[in-house]
């Protein structure tokens, strides 16, 4: 059975940026306050006519052109996301629909900024069991997007200087022996999961006026706990899974985290014992993408050219639930077909041509 590795990424970022200056004032700091706090300095927005759906959709079509895969070839469709397009159906469907991926099956999953990692898991392990059939020979899609600007209070400091909107994907398929997707390490924390979250909208505290007046539909995080539970757990979580891989942790060439906060990454850093690999960062001029930051920052470095055939590739991500999870990957070779930069055009036109007729 060959391995189950990423043959293509894409990314996409909507066009208008939002500086710390435009966002400051009214969560009461300054930029030279967030940047100190984050390394944020700016972050893209989506424009009111895109929903997560269509940044997914742009996101799944440039990483379906690097890898030269045809939308028909894919099994599965699988987005992680915490802002969908609506409650039901899953926001999946609308992108399955978008790129033609008539043969697909399409789902979401729900692991607030640890989503992608858990989605890439997902999808790998639903390869591995066709080893052997037809089905096995098609690819599945791994999408994380968010549009959090739609769900922040911007008054509060703790969120509103945070979160940028984005998607990113990547396409899997069976690579080469000895490449691909070694190991993944996934754990949840329930106990923790008042951390991180958004108290209304949902079965337990449906819609109201009163909810709306009170602001419970709008992200909420504690800041200082989410600091203190990813440094208790990210490390130790990276040893285990190198420990699975059999890999030791200088053989590891690249770090790609969750793009959280700079200021927190950099702390951890050092606890990691990655002394080889190079830690990878976007997150100064896009902010928190929530479940798309991993996979944005896979694309860009790889767009760039940072990535090698046979590097060791460490993706990690944290978020609300308490959720983390960590995904080991030897870099197969792909096609770096599609040339770095955006295209042009908004991801809600994008999405819309693409929609079969």
């Amino acid at each position: 059975m060959r391995p189950i590795g990423i043959l293509g990424t894409g990314s996409y970022l909507p066009h208008r940026v939002v500086s710390n200056d435009e966002i400051a004032a009214g969560a009461g700091v300054t930029d030279e306050w967030i940047v100190r706090k984050t390394g944020i300095r700016e972050r893209r927005r989506a424009g009111d006519h895109e929903a997560t759906s269509d940044l997914a959709a742009v996101a799944a079509r440039r990483a379906l052109d690097q890898a030269g895969v045809a939308p028909d070839q894919l099994a599965y469709v699988v987005v992680a996301t915490s802002t969908p397009d609506q409650p039901q159906p899953a926001t999946a469907s609308f992108v399955q629909h978008a790129i033609g991926a008539v043969n697909a099956a399409a789902f979401d999953v729900n692991a607030v900024c640890s989503g992608f990692v858990y989605a890439l898991s997902v999808t790998e392990s639903m390869l591995r069991a066709q080893a052997g059939t037809e089905r096995y020979e098609r690819y599945g899609l791994v999408i994380g997007a968010d549009i959090y600007s739609r769900i922040l209070d911007y008054s509060d400091r703790r969120t509103a200087i945070l979160f940028g909107d984005g998607a990113g994907a990547v396409v899997l398929g069976a690579t080469r022996a000895s490449q691909g997707l070694l190991a993944t390490r996934l754990l949840t924390r329930g106990d923790q999961h008042q951390l991180i979250g958004v108290a209304a909208g949902g079965s337990r505290m449906p819609a109201t006026a009163g909810t709306i007046e009170n602001g419970a539909h709008f992200f909420r995080m504690d800041g200082r706990g989410v600091r203190g539970f990813v440094a208790e757990n990210l490390p130790a979580l990276v040893r285990e899974l190198l420990d699975d891989a059999g890999v030791r942790p200088e053989e590891v060439r690249h770090f790609v985290p969750h793009q959280a906060n700079a200021v927190m990454l950099d702390e951890v850093w050092p606890e990691l014992g990655l002394v080889n690999a190079t830690q990878h960062l976007t997150v100064d001029r896009y902010g928190n993408t929530g479940s798309a930051s991993v996979a944005v920052t896979l694309d860009a470095i790889h767009t760039a050219g940072e990535l090698a055939e046979g590097d060791m590739v460490l993706m990690a991500a944290f978020g609300g639930g308490m959720a983390i999870g960590a995904s080991l990957t030897r870099w197969s070779r792909t096609r770096h077909a599609r040339p770095p930069g955006a295209l042009a055009g908004t991801a809600h036109e994008e999405a819309r041509q693409a929609v079969p007729a």
